[in-house]
């Protein structure tokens, strides 16, 4: 079951954190996997790790916020049959002090990054006679979280394109759905508590760990084993859905 056999995949951000356990996963299940990253060095050890295991695995430099950079990218890479949109930022601010420069920097690759992505995808999946979507969104466009307004505005973004491109393709056999984290434990995230609270890394760290019902943050593998479902053939019955992976964080959290 969930084999990616003869499936060409590209996984955007796929350097680290969750979007390096996707690609690893998609690539152990036999995919050709294409890694979109800002810079070839950082999608290197994604690239090696796979390499190592025999996997067939390219990595392209290439700014998701920048439509030329991508559409070129694309081309590049030719018809696919799954594609990742996983790269993003976090921000921490509310409407009153969060800066235009800011929410302007997390528009830009948060939503146009997606936008971008997804314009130059749909071609090549309709020449591979259709394919899979896969939308990284958050559980911050289900429920309000404090000081996370750019952040949760451009995840709301995400989670309607979703639905706008699982309607709008759906007769050419394009299913296009989303996953919705809580907090996953990444390299992100202690970069995220070391920027943000600077001497209160371990505290913080408990913090966010415990803001989960089920008591712990979740694991890149985990959220990676949601999506090579979503994107296999058992879940051909499945678009236009968003799957909160949350330890409880949406319902339980009262």
């Amino acid at each position: 079951m969930f084999s990616l056999q003869n499936k060409k995949a590209v996984v955007t951000g796929g350097g680290s954190g969750i979007g390096r356990a996707i690609a690893t996963l998609f690539a152990k299940k036999g995919a050709e996997l294409h890694i979109i990253d800002l810079s070839i060095e950082s999608a290197q050890e994604t690239v090696d790790e796979i390499q190592k295991t025999g996997g067939k695995v390219f990595s392209y430099a290439c700014d998701v916020a920048n439509q030329k950079e991508v559409i070129a990218t694309f081309e590049k890479i030719g018809n696919i049959h799954i594609l990742v949109n996983n790269a993003g930022i976090a921000h921490v601010g509310n409407v009153e002090n969060t800066m235009e420069a800011d929410f302007d920097r997390v528009m830009n690759i948060n939503v146009k990054g997606v936008y971008n992505c997804l314009h130059a995808a749909i071609p090549k999946l309709r020449h591979a006679e259709g394919g899979v979507i896969v939308n990284m969104a958050s559980i911050a466009a289900w429920v309000g979280i404090p000081d996370r307004f750019a952040y949760s505005t451009a995840k709301g973004a995400v989670m309607a394109m979703t639905l706008s491109v699982a309607k709008d393709f759906m007769s050419e056999n394009i299913r296009c759905n989303s996953i919705s984290p809580a907090r996953v434990h990444t390299p992100f995230v202690d970069g995220f508590i070391t920027k943000n609270y600077p001497g209160k890394e371990a505290e913080m760290f408990e913090k966010l760990s415990k803001s989960q019902p089920i008591g712990r943050m979740g694991k890149p593998d985990e959220v990676a084993a949601l999506a090579l479902y979503l994107c296999s053939d058992e879940a051909g019955f499945i678009t236009g859905c968003d799957y909160p992976i949350d330890g409880g964080f949406i319902k339980l959290n009262n």
